[in-house]
């Protein structure tokens, strides 16, 4: 899986009137849990960009003047109005604990069913998984070449190598459903027919 480097610094004082002065200075207050004791840090909010504002799953290399931690962005929390980043959670990864963590969905393959003129709908845009970081994916494939007119693709059809799937079995990834134009066409053809049986 892709990684993405904050470069951040340790926070001293952790109250309200420290985390407002760290956001007037454009930096965004955050927490790095899992290990011994939870780390409070502050980063710049454009440091963020790569990680927030992109459909890919990354996982993070935090750097702390000399101090590095590896680790997944856990929770994010938004200003209701600006939508300025206001606290980010992360979360601590070790090479020998499974983490789980949402992951893209990447389609793969044609469908007969959309080439007869049905619609693909996509169910799902994440999945969540479960697996050690160093078998982490970058995205899930999702095969729709099997895909006939009103079939749908369940979870249990997705490739699992090295990790697990986080959902019920009967969870629909994606499905192909009769597009209005071809329903109609559908019924018109059966009109047609019973005409010509009179």
């Amino acid at each position: 899986m892709k990684s993405i480097t904050i470069n951040g610094s340790e926070r001293e004082s952790v109250g309200k009137a420290a985390t407002r002065t760290a956001r007037n200075a454009g930096m965004v207050p955050c927490v790095l849990y899992g290990g011994d004791n939870p780390v409070h840090f502050t980063a710049e909010e454009k440091a963020f960009t790569g990680l927030v504002y992109t459909p890919d799953a990354h996982t993070v290399v935090i750097e702390l003047g000399g101090k590095t931690y590896n680790a997944i962005l856990q929770d994010i929390q938004f200003h209701p109005v600006s939508d300025k980043i206001l606290h980010m959670d992360f979360y601590q990864l070790f090479d020998d604990k499974e983490i789980t963590m949402e992951v893209p969905i990447k389609v793969t393959g044609t469908s007969p069913g959309v080439l007869g003129g049905g619609v693909l709908n996509l169910n799902q845009r994440k999945l969540k998984v479960r697996a050690l970081p160093a078998n982490l994916p970058d995205a899930v494939e999702a095969n729709i070449s099997e895909l006939e007119m009103g079939n749908k693709l369940y979870v249990t059809k997705i490739p699992t190598d090295n990790f697990k799937v986080m959902h019920p079995d009967n969870t629909v990834v994606a499905q192909v459903r009769i597009s209005r134009a071809a329903m109609k066409a559908a019924q018109e053809a059966a009109k047609a027919e019973k005409e010509a049986a009179k």
